[in-house]
């Protein structure tokens, strides 16, 4: 379907339809290896990445947020090396000094990407600062039209939808802490509710 729509969608649409078929590919290999693309797809890819230009408002192709501690030695690296490897601007925010409050430059980051990979886990909502990011990622979705790709990985995403499981202990401890306002809070549960009504990947391997 996004071989055969590819032609006729706006030209930063193209880059997704590399990124579908690394999922597909993950889903098969279970995050070990993302160079075992088939000949049809390794061709489709290739072809699209050397063929597509990006719109000029966009200085990043994806941003990629996810939380560090459960992924970024696993799945997220694999992801990363496999859109870079492919020519995706990709944005990963390890490299910025970690504060208190989300760093302005990566709202401006986020904004200034087309498209976002969520990549929800078990202690997602257990970071502040990744829940101010998808709070940012999902107003862009509304005022930019930014396309956003949530990956379930080892999570339901009715835990997400209901805040239950490790979702619920995140909040408590949020709640606990007093740090946050209730509206601040408020908007993170909306923001992990609506994210995941979406349609995405659901990894429970891997």
């Amino acid at each position: 379907m996004v071989k055969s729509l590819s032609n006729k969608l706006p030209t930063y649409f193209s880059r997704l339809s590399i990124i579908l078929p690394l999922f597909h590919t993950l889903k098969r290999n279970q995050a070990s290896n993302f160079s075992s693309y088939d000949p049809k797809m390794a061709s489709m890819c290739n072809l699209i990445s050397s063929s597509s230009t990006s719109v000029l408002r966009w200085n990043h192709d994806v941003f990629l947020s996810f939380r560090g501690e459960d992924t970024r030695y696993k799945f997220t690296d694999h992801l990363y090396a496999a859109l870079v490897n492919k020519g995706i601007r990709t944005f990963r925010d390890d490299k910025l000094k970690r504060g208190e409050e989300i760093a302005p430059l990566l709202l401006k980051v986020i904004e200034e990407s087309r498209l976002s990979i969520v990549v929800f886990s078990e202690n997602y909502a257990s970071s502040r600062w990744c829940l101010d990011e998808l709070v940012k990622i999902m107003e862009c979705r509304q005022k930019i039209r930014q396309i956003l790709v949530p990956i379930f990985y080892h999570v339901d995403p009715s835990d997400l939808r209901t805040q239950k499981g490790s979702f619920e202990k995140s909040f408590a401890s949020h709640e606990r802490h007093g740090r946050d306002s209730k509206e601040k809070i408020q908007r993170w549960r909306a923001a992990l509710t609506e994210a995941s009504n979406l349609s995405g990947w659901h990894l429970f391997e891997g």
